[in-house]
């Protein structure tokens, strides 16, 4: 079973310009939409409204941002040093676009450069 895409989630994008993207999920706004932001090309103060069926979630929850959005002291710069550590704990080279998926047999969902 895949892991939900819910607020503090690690997740990529599998369609439209940010394809193979890793973001995280600030907010849900209903059943269909999330806000995603990864604090580099999309910035706290515009985050992407993005459908839930164009993402997939990373096995890695990130307590640490949600606490500090709902404190409102959150920056980009702690997005984007959770972010790295997903990277770094997921093997993805860089934080630019990912061109493989593989998902293994327990159903979990890695990202492979």
């Amino acid at each position: 079973m895949k892991p939900p895409i819910l607020p503090g989630y690690a997740v990529f994008s599998k369609k439209g310009r940010d394809k193979g993207r890793v973001f995280v999920v600030l907010y849900s706004l209903d059943a269909d939409y999330v806000m995603i932001c990864d604090g580099d090309l999309r910035k706290l103060d515009h985050p992407k409204k993005k459908k839930r069926l164009h993402l997939s979630s990373l096995p890695v929850t990130l307590p640490a941002i949600t606490a500090l959005a709902d404190e409102g002291q959150l920056k980009d710069s702690d997005v984007r040093k959770a972010l790295a550590q997903v990277r770094q704990q997921l093997n993805f080279a860089t934080k630019g676009p990912v061109s493989e998926t593989i998902v293994s047999e327990e159903g979990r969902t890695f990202v492979q450069r």
